[in-house]
């Protein structure tokens, strides 16, 4: 995909200089070893890190070969103080892990301390004020070492990215949709840039663009992705202009971001004005790793994007749309059994989910706009939306938002798009997320969360939450088990005198 970062990460290993030096660095040969069997690239530091002088040779080696994520292994107890400068001077996330003992018999000379030394580094690293990953188990053999350093990829991933990231939007946000209207504030806070336009730029853009000789060979592309599916041939050359002048305007007005985004106004205005409804493009740009939000969904773009950083997968979003009727649910009894009915809802949206996520895909137009925009005759206007039913397998609903007082909470659920025909419009499928019911009432409606909901085509949730954690994002709810209440739960609801 394009638009996303490379992580480019590298390891140190460390050394307490009264224990064996040896430890560290045979141990950390091993976990090198141990990550190229899973493909894992790691830049290994020349030096084994056991004071300060050692930290500032490190630190210019590091930079030399341009790395962007360290993980700082201790192969035994570890220099408590310099390996957490090492991370404090790095500037980009940052990893500990630790070397677990390996036999019983080489519990002398071969005892290196780890579990114990991972305490103090702890205690170090909050001492600095650092938001460093620990992961779950963090004291492994060389094998499970690897396999931390495999997930710590995706999560630094997303540190990286959104360093680098701008989010370009166009029109204020609906009026209709003031949910989407949240603070900008913290997105400076996480480091992402922030550049609002009027619809106006885009629509002189646009114009500008009418010529633009690149309009068929992006208007063939289309036709070729579409396939059977091109059942409006006639507004392909509108969004090929429209394809054009999105990307041109983000070459243009990157400046100082590697990375950008959209959040655009679609509605109402969009379609008399340029004459289709964007969708398609929506759909196509995602595909390529450069989500493009509805309604002006400033931090729905933003959820998408850091889904795409996540999972190196395209992504979607999705409103949190309508529940499933009781005889739907029934008629697929094998389908949903091990789910309640409120476990199920609908996720849709207009036609905005690239293709690789839709089964049957069509070029469609927009039923409801077309009812108060073109209610006489066939669509025009209205044309643009790219429709289907999602693909059947395991999702995870995101989101990262600001509240009303510039606070950042966020949200992950596990699920799965169940194969159930949906029989409706739009891009939509239906969706099971255990215990559901709960999660809505307690976490999405109790905590002031819009109805756009960031889709990953995979489970995710892992690699999202320690995100949110190296973030800095401090409420990060989920789906909780039916033992498990939320804090706004009513015990006494549904309990019988």
């Amino acid at each position: 995909m394009t638009n996303i970062p490379t992580v480019r990460a590298g390891i140190v290993a460390v050394s307490r200089d009264c224990f064996p030096k040896t430890l560290s660095a045979e141990r950390c040969g091993a976990v090198l070893a141990e990550a190229g069997k899973l493909g894992v690239e790691l830049y290994k530091a020349s030096l084994i890190v056991e004071n300060e002088n050692d930290v500032r040779q490190t630190l210019a080696e590091l930079r030399e070969q341009e790395i962007n994520a360290l993980v700082v292994y201790l192969g035994n107890f570890g220099p408590e103080g310099p390996e957490t400068l090492l991370a404090q001077k790095f500037g980009g996330p940052v990893m500990f892990i630790a070397a677990a003992e390996e036999t019983g018999k080489n519990l002398i000379d071969g005892r290196g301390d780890a579990y114990c030394g991972m305490l103090n580094a702890s205690y170090n690293i909050g001492l600095r004020g650092l938001k460093a990953y620990i992961p779950e188990n963090p004291v492994g053999t060389a094998a499970e070492c690897a396999q931390m350093i495999e997930g710590f990829l995706d999560i630094a991933r997303v540190k990286i990215g959104i360093s680098r990231l701008k989010i370009i939007t166009f029109g204020p946000r609906p009026y209709d949709f003031l949910a989407c209207n949240a603070p900008i504030k913290p997105l400076f806070d996480l480091g992402v840039e922030i550049q609002e336009n009027s619809e106006l730029d885009l629509f002189a853009s646009y114009n500008a663009h009418a010529n633009d000789p690149r309009i068929g060979k992006v208007e063939t592309a289309m036709a070729e992705e579409l396939g059977a599916g091109n059942k409006h041939p006639g507004v392909l050359k509108r969004l090929a202009q429209y394809e054009i002048t999105l990307l041109d305007w983000a070459a243009a007005n990157a400046g100082a971001s590697e990375h950008y985004v959209f959040a655009n106004k679609c509605w109402p205005a969009f379609q008399t004005q340029f004459g289709f409804v964007p969708c398609y493009v929506n759909s196509r740009l995602a595909s390529r790793g450069m989500p493009v939000a509805c309604e002006t969904d400033i931090y729905g773009a933003l959820s998408e994007y850091i889904i795409t950083l996540a999972t190196c997968m395209p992504p979607t979003l999705l409103d949190i749309n309508n529940t499933v009727p009781a005889d739907m649910f029934a008629e697929n009894a094998k389908i949903t059994d091990g789910y309640k009915p409120t476990d199920l809802f609908m996720g849709f949206h207009c036609g905005n989910t690239p293709s690789c996520h839709v089964e049957n895909g069509e070029m469609r137009h927009q039923l409801i706009m077309k009812r108060s925009l073109e209610p006489e005759g066939e669509p025009d206007i209205t044309r643009g939306t790219f429709e289907g039913t999602l693909k059947a397998g395991a999702i995870t609903l995101f989101r990262l938002q600001a509240t009303a007082g510039g606070q950042l909470r966020s949200y992950i659920a596990e699920g799965e798009t169940l194969p159930i025909n949906p029989a409706s419009f739009g891009g939509i499928g239906v969706v099971a997320v255990k215990e559901m019911a709960r999660f809505y009432r307690h976490v999405l409606i109790a905590k002031n969360y819009p109805h756009h909901a960031g889709v990953a085509f995979k489970h995710a949730g892992a690699a999202l939450f320690e995100a949110m954690k190296l973030l800095g994002v401090e409420d990060i709810a989920y789906n909780q088990p039916a033992h498990l209440p939320y804090s706004t739960e009513n015990p006494f609801y549904g309990v019988s005198e």
